[in-house]
């Protein structure tokens, strides 16, 4: 049984694809890019010899086994101890909304699907939508009839998409948007349930949807208000 991460990338935008041609070297083909912006001043953008804050952030599906080859190349070819260059690090996926999804993020990575992870005593959960441009409405409004508060959303550029059109038998766009929606653990699957049913890979949005555990949050006392109030309006037993 193998274990689920996000990678996620933080690198000058000159060298987005140098690290998107390394990733698809070591099979980690599929990769959405979107743009950031460093927040270093001046004085340590010079100090680290950088000439930008211009940030690319790269989001990449990765196993346990693939991450042992890509750590070993970031830090030999790729050089990113060397300060300036980037930063990498990972995610555990808890669960993952489907089988296609799960071949379309793990392509040619060997994977075996174990029991969903979760970490005990955790009250949310990070679900991550993964869609074509333009469907955040119908996403959030399949999310949000079955109890999902708001997302946010970042659009980003997908690369692996003509290879994985192979084995899923449908067309993808390029041009992703991906959205963010923090859930309560309890209501997580009628949630993901919701958005494959409704504007899954069978529809035009062709959303893929996966979550991430969170371990603490700020920021959430109204929702965690509205439950403390249902459950004192609840009859005893």
């Amino acid at each position: 049984m193998s274990e689920l991460y996000l990678m996620t990338t933080i690198i000058d935008r000159k060298q987005t694809k140098r690290f998107v041609s390394f990733y698809q070297q070591c099979g980690v083909h599929v990769t959405l890019n979107t743009a950031g912006r460093g927040t270093a001043v001046s004085e340590m953008l010079d100090y680290f010899g950088l000439e930008s804050s211009e940030k690319t952030v790269l989001f990449s599906s990765v196993t346990d086994t693939s991450w042992k080859v890509v750590r070993r190349g970031l830090q030999r070819k790729m050089k990113i101890d060397v300060p300036g260059t980037g930063v990498a690090f990972l995610v555990p996926v808890s669960s993952i909304g489907g089988k296609r999804q799960l071949r379309f993020l793990t392509e040619q990575q060997n994977f075996t699907k174990g029991e969903e992870s979760t970490l005990k005593g955790t009250k949310y959960e990070l679900l991550v939508v993964i869609a074509n441009q333009g469907y955040t409405d119908q996403i959030m409004d399949a999310a949000r009839a079955v109890g999902a508060a708001g997302g946010t959303v970042i659009h980003a550029k997908g690369t692996g998409m003509q290879r994985a059109e192979r084995f899923l038998g449908v067309s993808l766009a390029a041009e992703k948007e991906m959205i963010f929606i923090v859930v309560k653990v309890r209501d997580k699957q009628k949630i993901m349930r919701a958005i494959m049913d409704h504007v899954g890979l069978d529809s035009e949005a062709q959303s893929i949807v996966f979550s991430l555990p969170v371990t603490d949050t700020a920021g959430m006392r109204l929702v965690e208000a509205d439950d403390e109030e249902e459950q004192s309006t609840q009859p005893q037993q």
